[in-house]
This record gives C-alpha cells, structure tokens and sequence, in this order.
C-alpha cells in the first residue's frame, strides 16, 4: 500500500491555474508613464484634505444666529399689517433719486465744524463782525427731532428704515405721516441712512428745505412717495404677512395631497 501511494500520481485540480498560466494568456498593454497613478492617503500625517462646505457645522456668533432666527420667525408667523408694512421699500430707482438728492444736503462733519468754530473764534478775536449767514439747508435725522418735524408740518419728505429694531420704535410714524399729510417712504436700511448723515445708523430722515434748482426733483420724490405709501392705505391695512410653511412642513402637505388624490382616482375607477 505504501509503495502504491507513492508511485501514484498527483490529482489534477480543476479550475486553478498558476500565475504564469495567467499572465501567458492575458495580452500585453504598455502602461503609460505619463499618466501614472498616485493614490493620496487622507490619514493623519498624510494628504491634505479636499475643502469641503462646513455651513452647518460652524457655530456662528449669537447676533448672526438672533438676527436669522428672527428671519425665519417672521415666515412663519402670522405678522400683522403694522408690522408688515416696513417690508414694501421703496422701489431701487425712486431710492437712488432720493439719496441722490440727500447727498447733497448732507450735515457737516467733525472736521468741518471744528474748522467753522476756529473761523468764528479768530474773527472774534480779531473784533471783527461775525456774518453767520442763514441757516444752512441739511438732513434732519434722530426720531424726536424728526418727529417734531412732522408735527410741525416743516418735513417735506420723510424716509423710515425698514430694518429698526425694536420696530415699535418707528411703527407708529406711518401713520403720524398720513394724518399730517408729510410724503414719506420706507428704505432699506438703517445703516444707508446713517452714511447721509455721518452716523453708523439712523431710523430715519428728514427734509426740510431744497435749494431752487432741486424743487422740481424734489416734486417728483412727493408724488411717488404719495402714490406708493400715503394713498394706498386701505391696501396696506389689508395685506398681513408671514404664514409661510417650512420646506419639511411642505413635504408633508405635498405628500398628504398626493395621498388624497391617488384616493380619489382609485374611487372613480371602481
């Protein structure tokens, strides 16, 4: 038995063959070296890693994340007229005229009343007569100032920022506007207005006087300003804002439509 196994032959295994078998088989492609490959190892120590967008993952600074949140709340609330009101600005070109015009009557700056003073402290001291000149013709801006104004019927055009916060601030001067009869308009936004008059921000403006050469400008302001804002009361009152579903919340109403519909055509299949 012994001498019978070892004289025997190996069994052929079928299905297996050795890796010069393979190679004699599989045809010859000339690699190019050109186009060589170079795999990146994305571990620690290794390739840096590709940029990615990480929005959602940063954590913002509480302003940024208050101002948002306000944002969305103001969707999905119901907002009342009164409040709704401050998102219809003014158009862009009517608010490019109007800054236009106000630009040139912006306030002096520091450095020029410094310089005005200095003047009038030299004169003094020199015995010399002071002509102050007549009032100079510039933007009105700070709520009471403004608002005295607009009591006193001198405003001629009033321009209100949209983005006042707390609104309540200036939610009643729409209608002080109307009730004096004053043209105003709703811009955005508080820091524009600011830049006319050499603040970081300011909740609103006003117009007092206009040199002769700027009245017929300044017509044109009042009758769009009256067209848009002081003659369309009824339509201001009526239009609430807000009531706007999520993008999830929509899903869900999209989905219960199709829902109801695809119920509603097996019913009239039957």
């Amino acid at each position: 038995r012994r001498r019978a196994c070892i004289g025997a032959m190996p069994k052929e295994t079928k299905g297996k063959t050795t890796k010069e078998a393979r190679q004699a088989t599989k045809p010859y492609t000339k690699k190019s070296v050109l186009f060589e490959k170079r795999p990146r190892n994305f571990g620690i120590g290794g390739n840096v890693q590709p940029k990615r967008d990480l929005t959602r993952f940063v954590k913002w600074p509480r302003y940024v994340r208050l101002q948002r949140q306000r944002r969305v709340l103001y969707k999905r609330l119901k907002v009342p007229p009164s409040i709704n009101q401050f998102t219809k600005t003014l158009d862009k070109n009517l608010a490019s005229n109007m800054f236009r015009l106000m630009n040139k009557y912006k306030p002096e700056d520091k450095k020029q009343k410094r310089e005005r003073l200095r003047a009038i402290a030299e004169a003094k001291a020199a015995g010399k007569q002071i002509d102050l000149g007549k009032k100079p013709m510039v933007v009105k801006y700070g709520l009471n100032h403004v608002t005295t104004l607009i009591e006193q019927k001198k405003a001629l055009i009033v321009a209100i920022a949209h983005d006042v916060d707390p609104i309540e601030l200036v939610l009643w001067m729409p209608a002080l506007c109307r009730k004096m009869d004053v043209p105003y308009c709703i811009v955005k936004g508080k820091a524009r207005l600011g830049q006319l008059v050499g603040k970081k921000t300011a909740s609103c403006v006003a117009l007092t006087a206009v040199r002769p050469e700027d009245k017929n400008d300044m017509a044109n302001l009042c009758k769009a300003m009256r067209e848009n804002y002081n003659d369309r009361l009824d339509d201001i009152r009526r239009q609430w804002g807000g009531g706007e579903l999520g993008f999830k919340s929509n899903q869900v109403v999209l989905k219960r439509q199709r829902v109801l519909a695809h119920e509603a055509m097996m019913k009239v299949s039957q």
